[in-house]
This record gives structure tokens, C-alpha cells and sequence, in this order.
């Protein structure tokens, strides 16, 4: 066997596996296991999520740009959120999935700086430049927030509350879904919202 003969048929035994691998991945379905993923982390370490099995994950959609975002970050209601439940040995992933040259694309330096302007208590940074994570979990808005519970399995998806609007003024009188959900399911209760509609901006895949 030539060596361009073996490189031809290592390179289509590694199409075939890819494309099985790709139809073998399911979307993220509420009560099933949260589909797994590794990805760039802006402080210089890779993201993997099966590092945080055992604890409870939010995975949060952002752009800082969108109106939607700068409700719940201008108001410190996000980083209220992301305090509150780090604090409680929850991890939190805060993910940029726009694609690079449009709205929302960042690079490390980007998402620190966003970390550090905002006073995020983010755990890391997840940078989706080829929105595979987006995608992975269907992600459509930011923002559009996920929780996993400990055994790796999917009890939230969607908006961060039930008032879809850009107005901080709204925030009070609004039923946080995240924090209902990790309440509810840390005090050994079934999620009484384990879905809804995300609000917010597309995502600029």
C-alpha cells in the first residue's frame, strides 16, 4: 500500500467517524444527559464540562452589545445571580458563541475584559467561535441560560425569567426561572419550570 493510498483511506476513515459522531450527537432535551463538550476558556485553559460533574453547572449565553444582556448585567442581576449560587459550589460558564467579525465576537482578552468590567463571578469563559457549543445546545438568544444538575443531567432550559423584555425596571417583579430551578432542585423538589421560550438577541453564528 502507497503511503498517499494510506493517508487517503486514513482520511476517510476520519470523515466517516466524524460524521457518525456527529449524527450520534443528540440536542440538549430537558432530563436527558446534558450533551458533553470541551472548549477554548478565556483565561487560557480548555472548558470541559465533565470536570464538573458532581456539582451543579449554569451555562449562560451572552453578548455584550445586546439590550437584553446590558438589563440583567447594567442592573448587577446577573452577577447577583452568579454570586449567589458560586457561592453555593454551583459552576457557572458563561458562553460567547458569536462568530468572529460579528456582533458579540470576542477573543480572551475580550471575555476578560467583559468579566472585568461587569464584575462577572462567571467561573470561566467559554469561547464558541465556531458556535459547536451554541449549536450542541441549541442555544438561539442572549441571553439563554441552562442548568445541569450533578449527575450530569439536563433540568433547565431556557430564558432567565418570565419577563421578556430590556427593561431593568421589570427585574423585580419578575420570577427568576434559573434561580427557581437550582433553588427547587438543591431542596430535592422537581423543577416546576423546566422549560420556556428564551428572550433576548439572536445569536450571530
Amino acid at each position: 500500500m502507497s503511503l498517499m493510498h494510506s493517508f487517503k483511506t486514513a482520511g476517510l476513515v476520519g470523515v466517516v467517524a466524524l460524521a457518525m459522531s456527529g449524527a450520534a450527537l443528540a440536542s440538549a432535551k430537558v432530563g436527558e444527559p446534558a450533551p458533553a463538550f470541551k472548549a477554548q476558556g478565556a483565561a487560557g485553559k480548555e472548558v470541559n464540562l465533565a470536570d464538573y460533574k458532581g456539582k451543579y453547572v449554569v451555562l449562560e449565553w451572552t453578548n455584550e452589545g445586546c439590550p437584553f444582556v446590558k438589563k440583567h448585567y447594567g442592573s448587577g442581576n446577573m452577577q447577583k445571580l452568579q454570586t449567589a449560587y458560586t457561592g453555593k459550589n454551583v459552576a457557572w460558564l458563561t458562553v460567547f458563541s458569536s462568530k468572529p467579525g460579528a456582533q458579540g465576537h470576542v477573543d480572551a482578552a475580550g471575555a476578560q475584559k467583559f468579566k472585568t468590567d461587569h464584575k462577572a463571578a462567571s467561573t470561566a469563559m467559554v469561547l464558541d467561535d465556531s458556535g459547536a457549543v451554541g449549536h450542541l445546545y441549541d442555544a438561539k438568544t442572549t441571553p439563554n441560560m441552562y442548568v445541569i444538575d450533578p449527575d450530569g443531567k439536563l433540568i433547565y432550559a431556557g430564558a432567565i425569567d418570565d419577563t421578556p423584555s430590556a427593561d431593568p425596571a421589570d427585574i423585580p417583579k419578575s420570577t427568576n426561572f434559573v434561580q427557581a430551578a437550582l433553588d427547587e432542585a438543591m431542596a430535592g423538589k422537581p423543577v416546576s419550570t423546566p422549560t420556556s421560550k428564551p428572550y433576548g438577541c439572536s445569536i450571530k453564528y
